[in-house]
């Protein structure tokens, strides 16, 4: 399932900061109306996750721009873009949630929560831009 190249109908332009989130989510929601609350809310949630750790950490201390893509034919798939420092999500590995609390790693939460909200990630760097595709089967 290569999603990286897939023709998106919709796109959004704005800065990677957490002041945009609410138009990022109102995008997003736009394009799902018709679909269950459950699929909107875990759909919701990664995107959120996602957009938070692009704003936090891609251009760090400086700002960026970030582009967001949506499908809605057959299945959902959303497109992340930005020029930010490269960093593959899908190679981090996933928490250790059984030891004791105080000796977890701090992080990586978030990804982990992606990868099972999500039926599909997909990373790749290309002409300096970090793509990161999300997919979720309808």
């Amino acid at each position: 399932m290569n999603t990286i190249s897939e023709r998106y109908a919709k796109k959004l332009e704005a800065e990677a900061d957490i002041e945009n989130l609410a138009e990022v989510l109102n995008f997003i929601n736009a394009e799902l109306p018709s679909h269950s609350l459950k699929l909107r809310n875990s759909i919701n949630l990664a995107v959120e996750e996602i957009f938070v750790n692009i704003a936090n950490y891609a251009y760090k201390p400086d700002k960026g721009g970030i582009a967001i893509y949506i499908s809605t034919e057959q299945k959902v798939s959303i497109k992340f873009e930005d020029k930010g420092r490269e960093y593959n999500p899908i190679e981090r590995d996933d928490p250790d949630l059984d030891g004791p609390l105080t000796e977890r790693e701090i992080g990586g939460l978030g990804v982990f929560l992606v990868k099972k909200l999500m039926d599909n990630i997909e990373y790749m760097r290309v002409e300096n831009k970090n793509i990161l595709v999300i997919t979720k089967n309808i």
